[in-house]
C-alpha cells in the first residue's frame, strides 16, 4: 500500500476567485498580489509555508463569502 501523499511545503499558490478584490486586500491575505482579470475574477497569489497557513487562507476566502474558481500551486518563489 502506498503512502498518502506528503503535504507540499514552501510552495507558491494562486487562488481565483470570482469577483474584483482591490489591492488593500494584499495586506490581509500576507502580502499576496491581487491581479484582477478582464473576466471579472481576481487572482491571489503568493508563497505558502504550510499546511496550515493553507487552511488559513482558505478560511479567509470562506469568510469573506467569495466563490473559489481555482487553486494551484508551484514551487516558492516561482
Amino acid at each position: 500500500m502506498n503512502a498518502p501523499p506528503r503535504p507540499r511545503r514552501g510552495a507558491q499558490y494562486s487562488f481565483r476567485v470570482a469577483g474584483r478584490l482591490d489591492d488593500h486586500w494584499a495586506d490581509w491575505f500576507g502580502g499576496f498580489t491581487v491581479a484582477r482579470g478582464a473576466d471579472g475574477t481576481t487572482t491571489l497569489r503568493g508563497d505558502v509555508a504550510d499546511q496550515a497557513e493553507l487552511h488559513g487562507l482558505l478560511a479567509r476566502i470562506r469568510d469573506l463569502g467569495l466563490e473559489l474558481l481555482a487553486v494551484d500551486s508551484g514551487p516558492a518563489g516561482k
